[in-house]
């Protein structure tokens, strides 16, 4: 007799590739319409699945754990980010906890240099005025925006993606500097030319741009308070692929508004997705819908990672991507 598949319950709308091998190796109980599910959907589906494979958009917090039933084992979150998932509060309970590291680091840095260009070159305002029609004919000092190459990029966090960005901005001419809470390995700075701060207030007042990858965690949360958003030089920019938290935004947009800070990319918000009616009509901030993984490949790699975590579950062996406490 074939070994019983485990129920996985799937709470949003997956490639159609994933979602067909998911059919095809576990009993898989889908999101067909994509909308986020009510939190008593989400009770439900803790009662009955062996698996949750949830979004970002789902608060997997304690208070739902409690509901979950005896069968739940696994969740193998569909991202890398797991800030949604109290992680302590599901190990407590005896669950393990998965997410997909990796596969979303090229995209992520190829939309934090589109970015980074975008606000730079004033690119979305341009844009705005020929659409309108309002395009009158080329003028010497008309649209002037920054010059890129040369400049001081600060990163927020040398991990896989600020590494990547590092790479991207290396090409374009710009020097690199970075703050984490751990200094990376000398091999690594020497490939990357880069430079260590162990002040962030130090590296804040020096840099042309700022650009931020570091996870949302309490430690993390207002990292870039309104005291720190105030050490920004008028000229800088700032970029935000990582997680909205991350920034105090109300105070960005006030220093937006008042011109000192020049301007700012951000593709994550602080109450995702509802956005800070401040940022909204400011013509020197670029606002994205969360796009920093939306691509075909990496959603479709996003989603074999969280099939490989199941199957290595269900199996009887450790989930390759598991998540644990300490690595947060």
């Amino acid at each position: 007799m074939a070994a019983r598949k485990p129920k996985v319950i799937v709470t949003r709308k997956l490639p159609d590739s994933v979602e067909t091998r998911m059919r095809e190796l576990f009993d898989t109980e889908l999101n067909v319409t994509d909308q986020p599910m009510s939190r008593e959907a989400l009770v439900d589906a803790v009662k009955r699945a062996d698996v949750l494979a949830p979004t970002i958009t789902d608060e997997i917090d304690a208070q739902l754990l409690a509901h979950a039933g005896e069968k739940l084992k696994l969740i193998a979150n569909f991202g890398a980010g797991v800030d949604h998932i109290d992680v302590a509060a599901a190990i407590e309970r005896g669950l393990t906890v998965t997410n997909t590291p990796g596969v979303l680091t090229e995209d992520t840095a190829d939309l934090t240099m589109a970015l980074m260009m975008t606000v730079s070159r004033r690119i979305v305002e341009g844009a705005n005025v020929v659409q309108a029609g309002q395009f009158k004919g080329w003028a010497p000092t008309w649209m002037l925006g920054r010059r890129v190459t040369g400049k001081r990029l600060g990163i927020i966090g040398l991990g896989r993606i600020g590494s990547a960005v590092a790479r991207r901005a290396k090409a374009f001419g710009l020097q690199i500097h970075y703050h984490n809470r751990k200094r990376v390995s000398p091999r690594i700075e020497e490939e990357l030319e880069a430079t260590y701060w162990d002040s962030l207030d130090q590296m804040l007042a020096r840099m042309d741009i700022i650009s931020v990858h570091s996870p949302h965690t309490p430690a993390t949360y207002h990292l870039l308070s309104a005291r720190r958003l105030r050490l920004l030089q008028p000229h800088a920019i700032i970029v935000n692929t990582a997680r909205g938290e991350i920034i105090d935004e109300d105070a960005l947009a006030e220093l937006l508004k008042a011109g000192k800070i020049a301007g700012a990319g951000l593709d994550v918000f602080e109450h995702e997705p509802a956005v800070n009616p401040k940022l909204l009509n400011l013509q020197n901030a670029v606002l994205l819908p969360h796009l920093g993984s939306a691509t075909v490949e990496a959603r479709v790699d996003m989603g074999e990672k969280v099939i490989i975590n199941i199957k290595t579950w269900m199996d009887g062996h450790r989930p390759p991507d598991r998540v644990l406490p300490q690595m947060l």
